[in-house]
């Protein structure tokens, strides 16, 4: 009826969650180089420093604070995409050391 045992069925399903710790791990790592201070957010601070710095010198108030905004803004979006790419890789670390400790059990069965 069915064509594994349930000792293959294991280790499939431990290779699998290896895998996909592995995926996990390296999609973080992808995350944290390329979207953590990527171009495009280097040169929005840039310029929003910059608006700033002319606002101050015009005494323009209201646009001293949206630039100030803008960079906090910039700020928190950085702190997300790297939130994200340290979470991506904890998980794929704990999902690898999960996999290995399933294949520890399994050969304590066999063994």
């Amino acid at each position: 009826m069915f064509p594994f045992t349930p000792i293959e069925l294991k280790l499939l399903i431990t290779a699998v969650v290896f895998l996909l710790g592995c995926m996990c791990f390296l999609i973080g790592i992808f995350i944290l180089i390329s979207r953590g201070y990527s171009r495009e957010i280097r040169s929005l601070a840039s310029h929003s420093a910059t608006i700033g710095q002319k606002g101050i010198a015009n005494e323009v108030t209201g646009l001293v604070s949206s630039a100030s905004e803008l960079v906090i803004a910039i700020n928190q979006l950085v702190r997300t995409s790297s939130g994200i790419g340290a979470f991506l890789m904890l998980i794929g670390m704990a999902m690898v050391g999960a996999s290995f400790w399933s294949v520890q059990q399994i050969e304590m069965i066999l063994g």
